[in-house]
């Protein structure tokens, strides 16, 4: 599956803020085990009420998955996700220049 401009910008914008990117960096670190809100809470040292604002916002724009077991709510990087996000920008990569140099030869 290929992004969409708007789906990429969407994802741009979950992780664009220090605070969010924090959240997902932690995510990505903790691999497919992924934490729950109170490791991440920990790691970070974020008020309760914000760090589910910032978990919804990156849950939203799929690039975090979260799953309830029992009481506790594991979150976890969508790791297929995040690579189809970091390929919008790099599939672009020297189209203009290459295309230039076709036309110059």
């Amino acid at each position: 599956m290929s992004l969409k401009l708007e789906e990429a910008a969407q994802g741009f914008a979950a992780a664009g803020s220090e605070p969010r990117l924090e959240v997902l960096l932690a995510l990505v670190r903790a691999g497919p085990e992924g934490l729950n809100v109170g490791q991440v809470q920990a790691q970070l040292n974020v008020p309760a009420s914000t760090l589910a604002h910032h978990l919804r916002f990156l849950a939203d724009a799929g690039l975090i998955e979260q799953e309830k077991l029992g009481r506790t709510v594991i979150n976890r990087a969508r790791f297929d996700q995040l690579e189809e996000l970091a390929g919008f920008l790099l599939k672009e990569c020297c189209v203009d220049a290459n295309t230039a140099r076709k036309r110059s030869a």
